[in-house]
């Protein structure tokens, strides 16, 4: 009986955690090969949760925890790995949690990644210390596909508002590193139907995204990235904060002395931990939240 009554209580929690899945539109396929299905594994790597070898993208849903805080506001995450992986936990799921406990509907974007066997966090460890030519050669393959997942995912929630309780004009964009190169290509592509409210390029890949200057109609836009980024990812940050604020655009920027990269939602004991917390001040400026 004991076993039973676990069994259930297993079951009801595997439920209540349990989130929605959306499968997102293919109309054309990258000019590579894939081989099986994503995976999902903990990377000794990089010490985290991680997913690749990702052909199709999805979202995972994560609702406001407490429906009466619901703010209608909603972001879509790209989280960040070289677009040979996806950072799942500190960059997805757990932003993703922690913007539901504040009332704003969560969607973690599993976009599409260069083609990987095994091990893909293995296999960029090892181009990056061999031939890191190689890396910016598959990322330039794959990358407008990802853009392209990162767009139809706003038109999904923006189509969908409704049924998510969300306001069509309070859908963001927010993308870690690799993520945050899809999250600018965003502000680079989009149309009436897919134009992001909101953009957060953190800590964003600009080597393989430059700048640009924004759009006229460019949504607001804040930015983060620390200092010491051991890619170098603070210049390209900061040109791109310039290319908008000569544009006259609505832009924000919080660069950290120290944080390196990929800190995410990771504890460090640093100013950067707070991250989150200053994007929230952000939104409440903005009036994209009121509480």
């Amino acid at each position: 009986m004991k076993t039973k009554l676990f069994i259930l209580f297993t079951l009801a929690l595997f439920h209540l955690q349990a989130q929605e899945i959306i499968e997102l539109p293919i109309t054309q396929q990258p000019p590579v090969t894939y081989q099986g299905d994503s995976k999902a594994y903990y990377s000794s790597i990089w010490q985290t949760e991680v997913i690749t070898n990702v052909s199709k993208p999805i979202m995972e849903v994560f609702k406001p925890t407490d429906s009466t805080l619901n703010t209608g506001t909603a972001v879509i995450i790209a989280p960040g790995g070289g677009l040979y992986g996806l950072s799942i936990e500190s960059e997805g799921n757990m932003v993703a949690k922690w913007l539901a406990e504040k009332g704003i509907t969560a969607f973690v974007l599993q976009y599409r990644l260069v083609p990987t066997g095994e091990d893909g966090i293995q296999e960029i460890t090892t181009l990056s210390q061999t031939n890191p030519q190689k890396i910016g050669e598959e990322v330039a393959k794959v990358i407008p596909f990802s853009i392209e997942d990162g767009l139809n995912a706003i038109a999904h929630v923006r189509a969908h508002a409704d049924a998510y309780d969300v306001n069509p004009d309070k859908i963001g964009f927010m993308g870690f590193s690799a993520g945050g190169a899809v999250t600018v290509g965003v502000s680079q592509n989009y149309t009436e139907a897919n134009k992001p409210n909101f953009l957060v390029p953190v800590y964003y890949w600009s080597t393989v995204m430059p700048a640009k200057p924004p759009k006229q109609d460019a949504p607001p836009m804040l930015l983060i990235c620390a200092t010491d980024d051991p890619l170098q990812l603070a210049p390209g940050t900061i040109e791109l904060y310039n290319t908008y604020l000569e544009a006259k655009k609505n832009v924000a920027l919080h660069m950290y002395a120290k944080g390196g990269h990929g800190f995410g939602m990771r504890k460090q004991g640093l100013p950067s931990d707070n991250w989150i917390l200053r994007f929230y001040e952000w939104a409440l400026s903005e009036k994209l939240v009121t509480n």
